[in-house]
């Protein structure tokens, strides 16, 4: 499949085997623990459908120019892939393997702010290329540091535009299905922000911790209702007895 955008060919090829990956560590520590949040509550929540993809700082790939171009966003989004999973464990092609990704994300840390980068010669930015090659329908750039998140939507002039959040401070995804906000608490022994997210009647998507810890409290508040319950059997029996009403 070859497409044009401007004066770009575009084609969706597969990664050769003797490609040479980047395999540079991640530009923040707190980068990994950020991406599988996001995974794991889709995942608790029954929102991660099974021929879904998830991808951490992972390869996604198309050919500009006939030249091949792969960038790893920090998290990204794949409703479905139409090939079997192990043969997406090196990198991902859209359109050649499944479907583009529906959100991209960059979490921002003390580099030089490629995350902005609109560059079109080799290899291209990241900006130009998820929203000219890939064409990703959002794309989302976020500072954990101050808890600072824009969510840019794919207008249909083919362009970015910064969306607005809602009343609540959380973006609606059509894609997912999903709102998406900006979080503060602690998780993985780090206290700072972190992206959710809330189903449409608003309800947070848990994390495994949250869940088992919901689940203790309502284990508790069961006994202590069975508790409350026997006690006010005993108290209505003793004043049967008292009155001298027997069973």
């Amino acid at each position: 499949m070859i497409v044009t955008a401007s004066t770009h060919k575009i084609s969706w090829e597969l990664l050769p085997e003797d490609f040479i990956l980047d395999d540079e560590p991640v530009d923040n520590v707190n980068q990994p623990s950020l991406a599988a949040a996001l995974t794991e509550s889709l995942q608790l929540a029954g929102k991660l459908p099974e021929n879904a993809l998830t991808t951490t700082n992972y390869g996604i790939c198309a050919t500009v120019n006939d030249k091949i171009v792969v960038k790893a966003p920090d998290w990204a989004y794949v409703p479905r892939i139409t090939v079997p999973r192990e043969q997406v464990k090196r990198s991902y092609t859209p359109h050649k393997q499944g479907k583009i990704p529906v959100v991209v994300m960059e979490f921002l840390s003390d580099t030089d702010g490629s995350e902005y980068s609109n560059k079109l010669t080799y290899p291209p930015g990241k900006w130009f290329f998820y929203e000219q090659v890939l064409q990703v329908p959002n794309y989302l750039i976020f500072e954990p540091d101050n808890g600072v998140l824009e969510v840019h939507r794919l207008h249909e002039s083919g362009k970015y535009e910064l969306r607005s959040s809602d009343e609540n401070n959380r973006y609606w995804l059509e894609e997912m299905e999903l709102f998406i906000g900006v979080w503060s608490g602690k998780r993985e022994n780090r206290e700072g922000y972190w992206l959710r997210w809330w189903d449409k009647q608003g309800n947070l998507l848990l994390w495994g911790f949250e869940l088992v810890e919901q689940e203790r409290r309502e284990k508790e508040h069961e006994r202590r209702e069975k508790e409350a319950a026997l006690q006010r059997l005993q108290e209505l029996e003793k004043r049967l007895r008292d009155a001298g009403i027997e069973d």
